[in-house]
């Protein structure tokens, strides 16, 4: 769970959300029904945990519920860009989120006007020719060339932290 808890909110969440972001932010149980397994540690129901999940993520507090693993292990990937004008660029970031395989998709701004890459995503596939094939599909249906970055070297950062509930209460 990744959470971006806008300060506004705080006092919408009750402590059974702030035990549910805080208890697994990392370590959310690899079995047939995790959210039985976490209701159970934190004392209530499966669908209850399902329910506040939701409503988490309908609030914005929480952008994603899911795993993060290592895609060079489980698959291929790559960071891409491509340049696109910029009084279409929702349209063409809706034809890219549409695509196989893209986890992820965000507007970069280049104020310098250094390349033009305006919209960057991740692509994933199960793998090398299967993403390629992607790439050159979705290359395709964008008629815009697609800036291939793959990753020459991982790096692993924890995206899970502390909340300090009271310090954000008091803003």
């Amino acid at each position: 769970m990744h959470c971006q808890a806008p300060y506004c909110q705080v006092q919408e969440l009750d402590i059974l959300d702030r035990r549910l972001i805080d208890s697994y932010q990392r370590g959310l149980p690899v079995c047939t029904r995790p959210f039985h397994t976490v209701a159970e540690r934190l004392g209530t129901c499966e669908a209850e945990v399902i329910a506040r999940l939701e409503r988490l993520q309908s609030l914005g507090v929480l952008s994603r519920v899911g795993p993060v693993f290592d895609h060079a292990r489980a698959g291929a990937s790559l960071l891409a860009a491509v340049a696109v004008p910029e009084a279409e660029r929702d349209a063409f970031a809706e034809l890219i989120n549409a695509a196989p395989g893209v986890n992820h998709n965000y507007a970069r701004e280049d104020p310098a006007r250094e390349h033009g890459f305006n919209l960057w995503f991740v692509m994933t596939a199960p793998d090398e020719p299967e993403l390629e094939a992607r790439l050159d599909d979705l290359e395709a249906r964008l008629g815009l060339p697609i800036l291939r970055l793959p990753m020459l070297e991982g790096f692993h950062i924890d995206l899970s932290f502390p909340i300090p509930w009271a310090e954000l209460e008091r803003t």
